[in-house]
């Protein structure tokens, strides 16, 4: 069964591409989740984030918004302290940016789903790519999506990193053409149904 190339890496990384990426997500909780861990990803591979998913759950209690943004000093110290995450200061600040703005979006849209999938007018967008290098970091979507974010107060939210989002959370389908998982993500979530 042919996958896309960058799957093979690691079994960690092959079972996140088999099972998750490109699906489409519609649940709060986890849409909230990728955020914090596609901002923690700037500068760093994937496979670093991933290899370190369970230590956030862990560090960033199951990624609840609520007592994120209630991160008071001596929960950043522990969080600084913590080989399980990235320990870096301004990532570690934007989780808690990011939790605030997140629950204002929910406040003002009802959910982070209805407010996210309106720049894909709540369908997933199907590419065909022949290969991993046709695959653009960012459009002019993720482009969108990063200014009203932006906008909106949160951070570690760029063009590029808005993308990778996207992909994640299965808003745009980028497996490649070749690779098992586009015609069957393709099939299970078509385009052409409005996903609620």
């Amino acid at each position: 069964m042919n996958k896309c190339t960058w799957a093979l890496s690691s079994p960690n990384t092959e079972y996140y591409h088999d099972l998750e990426w490109g699906v489409p997500v519609h649940d709060d909780r986890l849409l909230f989740e990728f955020l914090i861990l596609e901002g923690a990803q700037a500068g760093l591979s994937w496979s670093t984030i991933l290899n370190k998913r369970d230590g956030y759950r862990l560090a960033f209690d199951n990624f609840d918004a609520k007592k994120i943004a209630a991160y008071d000093d001596k929960k950043i110290s522990e969080l600084l302290a913590n080989p399980a995450i990235v320990r870096n200061r301004l990532k570690i600040h934007a989780a808690i940016t990011n939790a605030q703005a997140y629950l204002k979006v929910r406040q003002a849209f009802g959910s982070f789903d209805g407010y996210i999938w309106q720049f894909v007018d709540g369908r997933p967008q199907h590419n065909a790519w022949k290969s991993a290098a046709d695959i653009p970091a960012s459009t002019l979507i993720s482009e969108l999506i990063s200014k009203d974010l932006k906008k909106r107060g949160f951070k570690f939210v760029g063009s590029t990193i808005c993308y990778a989002y996207m992909q994640a959370t299965g808003m745009v389908n980028d497996h490649t053409i070749d690779c098992y998982r586009h015609a069957e993500i393709k099939t299970q979530y078509s385009s052409n149904s409005l996903l609620v």
